[in-house]
């Protein structure tokens, strides 16, 4: 058998990733096969049938530790460093080392003493936690791993205080450049912002016995994440509270987590690290779209051994000699999955929907249980990890809620192999390189430019046409991708409250976490920001990231972007190079509004993509009192044209909001109390799209998942609510520029529809 064979001769991309990442030399695929599998004829099975994977240190190094210094774990946690120079530079030659095997790395900075804390040496006050990132990331960036650098996770509890100048690091572009940022949330913190209370952030120097304490507003802070989230695309939080409580070992009082690894799917204790291995869940799906639930019963069961055999394998080839005896001690594994939205369209299931919440519960019930049956098979014959202790085992509310009574019992006779099961790993690597969609997350776009720089010496972009989209058009004669079933629903059509839905229950039958990025387009507003996470903990996720298109950090999945590619290639708006113009469609989704302006009334008809809600097209024109009709063709052809050129909807209003005040606006806006809000009739126009805009985005969104917004309600905790202006019961309460209600606050009137204020 050849790659070709196994991937397709057409998957240009999936066999450049496995010659050059996971091919050793000029081994054949058959070698490459017998080597990855350890000789097991049940795993090659698996491997050819694409039905599992090991993760890709595995799939790149089993078999060559003679020759070479190597690890088959993808992720480590070190050791926190204690506060003091010795530990600091201790861990940082910890990472260094671990880098040069090839593992990626987590560290929590919270024992480190805040900036301005009293030290007794030379420099008498610390320079703060936050001022030895940089000394972790450079070590990050001047080690190696095969044309790759390595992967690095910097936490810090938000009960520290330092955490406000841990927030604002990545706002300076040129530091902590090779690392990943991310806050340890406590259900404490959340609880605060949500009732808007006060929080206390303390550290003792354990040293001097110094406390420094600050109280801070807890909303301040969150909405500060928020922002710099936006902006940055980190930090990022984990809600350590979700991590500690809901796992198999939270009744164990020898064991805690130190940190999390640079994906967070992972929290491990210190010197720990995992093993990964995924489930290809979109070949269990049959040609008439049913799922083999007895197929993937074996085939978890089958992964649990193999990932135990090379765990067993691997140990005496971790870097570090505290990683040995984590591993020794507590024997993580780290099985997951990939390709559930392929499974979804395969099934015909639309990605959030009621039955695709069942489904994933049922599937995350049916991997733990048997790959937790097939770890007490191997606790029976080899024994339970050494620190294991049922009395201990049975506290875990997670393993009482989710195991079965009948395994519980041949838990409780024999113990297990492994006191960690599951975890949702990114999967970009290996769902690339397969042809499907990458762990929970649904397909990205129906086609995207993916870049990379690790399978070359210079960068390369592949353009991406994602497979099952593809393969369905040509199955079906479909030329256009809005003959798609509406099933076929891309990342950036999906609410994100859904993609939380998705999430949580998963980790219901997740015991580590889940990596998992919702995306969000570049008109996002910090408070959506703010929700997605609010909403997060609510719905006792351990995680998750959000990055914003077109935020100050570019993302690895682009749109495209070469100057040779047609007008034709290009489905949205968002994926335009500069000096490109979309062609609407036929079959635009129309809006209108009718408005009153200074010189009569005013009709605002605008249309919108019916896949994601894009403005593409605009039309104005006057009633039979109004102004000038040839500028209102004029406008309205240049505020198309600017939608189709990529300006996103924030962009086109910001500037409409930007013109004046019409003194005939004003003139009847205080006369006859009938305009629309509005200083003049740009701004009208521009509340007037904003408003269908918005209108739209909720009638796509109901569409996607109507039934479960019910009983899973949007957190918003000071998003203000529209208020009627027709008829003001006092002149003097009008806003004299758009016409919109003042607030009195402070001495100050102010109007919140175009920001105008005159303080007494």
């Amino acid at each position: 058998m050849t790659v070709q064979d196994w991937l397709g001769a057409d998957n240009v991309m999936g066999i450049d990733i496995w010659e050059k990442k996971y091919r050793n030399g000029d081994e054949t695929f058959d070698e490459w096969l017998d080597r990855v599998s350890g000789g097991s004829e049940e795993l090659k099975e698996l491997i050819i049938k694409k039905k599992f994977l090991f993760g890709g240190r595995i799939l790149a190094n089993r078999g060559l530790a003679k020759d070479r210094r190597i690890t088959y774990s993808n992720c480590y946690v070190c050791s926190p460093p204690e506060d003091n120079l010795e530990s600091i530079f201790d861990t940082a030659k910890k990472l260094a080392r671990t880098f040069s095997y090839g593992g990626g790395v987590g560290i929590d900075l919270s024992k480190l003493a805040p900036n301005g804390a009293k030290v007794n040496n030379a420099a008498k006050k610390s320079s703060g936690a936050v001022s030895f990132m940089d000394l972790y990331s450079l070590v990050t960036g001047l080690i190696s791993q095969n044309g790759r650098r390595g992967a690095l996770m910097l936490s810090m509890s938000v009960d520290h205080p330092d955490i406000e100048e841990f927030i604002d690091i990545k706002k300076d572009l040129d530091r902590v450049t090779k690392a990943n940022t991310s806050i340890r949330m406590s259900d404490e913190f959340m609880k605060a912002v949500k009732e808007d209370q006060e929080f206390d952030l303390d550290f003792i120097r354990k040293e001097t016995g110094e406390k420094i304490h600050k109280t801070v507003k807890a909303r301040d802070i969150f909405e500060k994440i928020a922002e710099n989230n936006w902006d940055m695309g980190e930090p990022g939080m984990i809600f350590w509270d979700n991590v500690t409580g809901w796992n198999m070992l939270s009744g164990f009082d020898d064991f805690e987590y130190a940190g999390v690894n640079p994906c967070s799917e992972e929290p491990l204790p210190a010197g720990g690290s995992c093993l990964l291995g995924s489930i290809n869940l979109s070949e269990f799906v049959d040609k008439d779209g049913n799922f083999d639930f007895d197929d993937l019963a074996e085939t978890a069961y089958k992964a649990t051994v193999a990932l135990n055999d090379v765990l067993d394998e691997g140990l005496p080839l971790h870097p570090l000699e505290e990683q040995r005896e984590s591993v020794r001690d507590w024997r993580q594994i780290g099985l997951g999955i990939f390709g559930l939205a392929d499974m979804f369209i395969k099934m015909g299931i639309r990605y959030g929907s009621e039955e695709s919440l069942d489904i994933c519960r049922h599937l995350g019930h049916t991997i733990l249980n048997n790959a937790v049956l097939a770890s007490t098979n191997l606790a029976a014959r080899d024994g339970a990890f050494p620190k294991y202790r049922y009395e201990a085992l049975e506290k875990s509310e997670f393993y009482q809620r989710n195991i079965d009574n009948w395994i519980k019992d041949y838990v409780k006779e024999h113990g297990i192999r492994n006191s960690q099961f599951l975890t949702i790993a990114p999967t970009g690597t290996l769902s690339s390189m397969i042809g499907v969609s990458g762990g929970i997350e649904p397909i990205f776009a129906y086609y995207y430019d993916r870049r990379t720089e690790s399978l070359h010496d210079e960068e390369k972009i592949f353009r991406v046409y994602t497979p099952i989209v593809k393969k369905y058009m040509e199955e079906h004669g479909l030329n256009d991708i809005q003959e798609l079933p509406d099933y076929f629903v891309p990342a950036h059509g999906i609410k994100p409250i859904n993609r939380i839905f998705v999430q949580s229950v998963w980790q219901e039958n997740i015991d580590a976490s889940i990596s998992s990025t919702i995306n969000l387009p570049e008109h996002a507003t910090v408070q959506e920001v703010a929700d997605i996470y609010m909403n997060a903990w609510l719905n006792n996720l351990k995680g998750v990231t959000v990055f914003r298109n077109n935020c100050r950090r570019a993302g690895i999945l682009t749109t495209p972007t070469k100057e040779e590619d047609s007008k034709s290639d290009y489905g949205r708006v968002d994926d335009l190079p500069r000096g490109y113009i979309l062609n609407a469609s036929d079959d635009l989704v129309g809006k209108k509004r009718k408005l009153i302006t200074g010189c009569g009334s005013l009709h605002c008809t605008a249309f919108f993509d019916p896949v994601d809600g894009t403005l593409l097209e605009t039309y104005l024109s006057k009633g039979s009192q109004g102004g000038c009709n040839n500028f209102m063709i004029g406008l309205s052809r240049m505020i198309s044209l600017a939608a189709r050129g990529g300006c996103g909807i924030g962009a086109i209003v910001d500037q409409l909001n930007s013109c004046g005040v019409c003194p005939s606006y004003a003139v009847r806006r205080a006369t006859k109390h009938d305009t629309s809000v509005g200083s003049c009739c740009p701004v009208a126009i521009a509340n007037a799209l904003n408003d269908m805009w918005t209108e739209m985005q909720n009638e796509i969104y109901d569409g996607y998942y109507s039934d479960s917004d019910d009983y899973h309600e949007n957190f918003n905790y000071n998003r203000p609510k529209p208020e009627s202006i027709a008829e003001p019961a006092d002149e003097k309460d009008i806003c004299p520029e758009c016409g919109g209600k003042l607030t009195h606050t402070g001495g100050c009137d102010v109007c919140s529809s175009c920001g105008w204020s005159k303080c007494d």
